[in-house]
C-alpha cells in the first residue's frame, strides 16, 4: 500500500505526515489492519527496538475532584463507586511505589485528583518524591497534579521530579463539550510550564469519547507541536455514574488504528499504552506492543487492570523485553535535547523533531477523506458491545489495606 510505504519512510526520517495521511490510517479497513500494524511497527522498532518501558501509577488522593471532566470517575458529581481518600503519607506512597518497582516498573507516576495543587500540596508531593528516591535511586518519578501555578513546576523539579503529566485529552474544538471548569489552553500552559522548568513533558489523549476522526488527528497533531517526550494513549473506560457511561465506541481494530496513527505522527516519542487497554483491546493487546513502547503495569487510578504477571507474560510471549533501569528510553537525539533543557538550555530552538515539530500541517482538500472514513465516523457508536464486565473498580493497593497489583 503506497500510503503505508510513505508513512514508514516519513517515520524513519521523523517527518510529519499530512493530515490527509493521518486520517487515511484511521479509515483503513480491517482487511488491511495487520499491514497497518506491521508498517507502524517498523517505525516503533527503528526508534525503540523491542523494548517495553513499564510505568506504575500511585493514586495519592482519590475522588472528590471539583472539576467536571465528563470521562472521569473522580469528577464533580460522579456516582461511580470508587475509592475516596485524602493524601497518602510519603511513607505510604513510597511503599506503594516500591511494589511497582519490584514488578519491573522504571517510572512511578504520582497522581492526585483536583484542579491543581496548593503550595502545601507541592510540599507534600516533594516529600513523597524524596522518600521514593531514597528507596529507589534510579526510578523516574512523574507527577500528575493538575493545573500548575507559577513556580510550582520549578519546585517539583528541585524536589526530584523527572517528568510532569498533563493530557490534552481531545481536540481544542471539542474540549468544551467534555470539560467546562477549565480550558484547553489551561492544559497547554501547564505542559509548557513543566517543560520550561526542565521536566520531561508527558501529555496524551483519550479516545472513545464520541470524537470524530478529525478530532483524533487534531489532538495528535497538537501533541506533536507541543513536543512531549511521552504520549499516553488512553481508551475511555465508561464508568457507570459518569456522563460518558454509555459511550462504547471502540473496537480492538479501531484502537489499533488509533495507536498506529499516533506512532506515525509521533514516531520517536514514548507512546504509552494507557488506561482502558484491557477493556477495548482485550485479546489483541499483544499486537499493540508493536505500536506502543510503554505500558502501565497493573492497576490504574480508580479501575483494576490486568494482573501484573499477565502483563510481563504478554510482553515475553510477544517477543518483546522489559526495558531496564540502565537503558535510556528516548532515542539519542531526543535524550540529548532533554538533558540540555534540564540543565538550563531552554532556548526552544533545539527541538528534537527533524522539521521543528510544530510546522503547520496542510489541510486536506475538500472531499479528500475516503468513503471508508465517513462510514467509520458514522458508525462509531453503532452496534458496539458494552463490555461492562471488564470495568472493575480498584479495591486494592493505595488507599486500602490490600496488597497492590504489580
Amino acid at each position: 500500500m503506497d500510503l503505508l510505504n510513505t508513512l514508514v519512510d516519513k517515520g524513519l526520517r521523523r517527518e510529519l505526515p499530512t493530515r490527509e495521511e493521518a486520517l487515511a490510517v484511521l479509515a483503513t479497513s480491517d482487511d488491511d489492519l495487520l499491514d497497518v500494524v506491521a508498517a507502524a511497527g517498523k517505525v516503533r522498532r527503528r526508534w525503540f527496538g523491542r523494548r517495553v518501558k513499564l510505568n506504575y501509577l500511585v493514586n495519592l488522593k482519590s475522588g472528590l475532584c471539583p472539576e467536571d471532566c465528563s470521562y472521569c470517575s473522580q469528577r464533580l458529581g460522579s456516582k461511580a463507586g470508587i475509592l475516596k481518600y485524602t493524601w497518602l503519607k510519603p511513607e505510604e506512597a513510597s511503599k506503594a511505589a516500591a511494589a511497582g518497582v519490584a514488578g519491573g516498573a522504571k517510572r512511578v507516576c504520582l497522581v492526585a485528583s483536583g484542579r491543581g495543587p496548593t503550595d502545601r500540596d507541592v510540599d507534600r508531593v516533594s516529600k513523597t518524591i524524596e522518600a521514593i528516591k531514597e528507596q529507589n535511586e534510579d526510578v523516574e518519578v512523574c507527577a500528575c497534579l493538575g493545573l500548575l501555578s507559577a513556580g510550582q513546576a520549578e519546585r517539583l523539579r528541585a524536589a526530584g521530579a523527572d517528568a510532569y503529566n498533563h493530557n490534552l485529552n481531545t481536540s481544542e474544538a471539542t474540549y468544551g463539550d467534555i470539560t467546562t471548569t477549565h480550558t484547553y489552553a489551561d492544559r497547554v500552559d501547564t505542559v509548557q510550564q513543566a517543560q520550561a522548568a526542565g521536566m520531561s513533558a508527558c501529555s496524551g489523549l483519550i479516545a472513545g469519547m464520541g470524537e470524530s476522526d478529525e478530532d483524533l488527528v487534531d489532538v495528535v497533531f497538537s501533541l506533536r507541536a507541543l513536543d512531549p517526550d511521552s504520549v499516553p494513549v488512553n481508551f475511555l473506560i465508561p464508568f457507570e455514574g459518569t456522563p460518558l457511561a454509555k459511550e462504547w465506541n471502540l473496537t480492538p481494530q479501531r484502537a489499533l488504528r488509533i495507536l498506529a496513527m499516533v506512532r506515525f505522527v509521533c514516531p520517536d516519542v514514548e507512546v504509552r499504552l494507557a488506561g482502558g487497554r484491557e477493556v477495548h483491546l482485550r485479546s489483541m493487546q499483544p499486537l499493540a506492543l508493536h505500536l506502543a513502547n510503554s505500558i502501565f503495569l497493573g492497576d490504574y487510578l480508580t479501575s483494576e487492570g490486568q494482573e501484573g504477571k499477565a502483563d510481563l507474560d504478554m510482553i515475553a510471549d510477544a517477543g518483546f523485553e522489559v526495558e531496564g533501569a540502565d537503558t535510556t528510553t528516548l532515542p539519542a537525539h531526543r535524550a540529548d535535547v532533554a538533558a540540555a533543557e534540564a540543565s538550563g538550555c531552554g532556548g526552544g530552538s533545539c527541538g528534537p523533531c527533524g522539521d521543528g515539530g510544530a510546522a503547520p500541517a496542510a489541510e486536506p482538500e475538500a472531499g479528500a477523506v475516503s468513503e471508508a472514513a465517513a462510514d467509520s465516523e458514522a458508525g462509531a457508536g453503532a452496534g458496539r458491545e458494552a463490555r461492562t464486565d471488564l470495568v472493575a473498580v480498584r479495591r486494592r493497593g493505595a488507599g486500602t489495606d490490600l496488597p497492590p497489583n504489580a
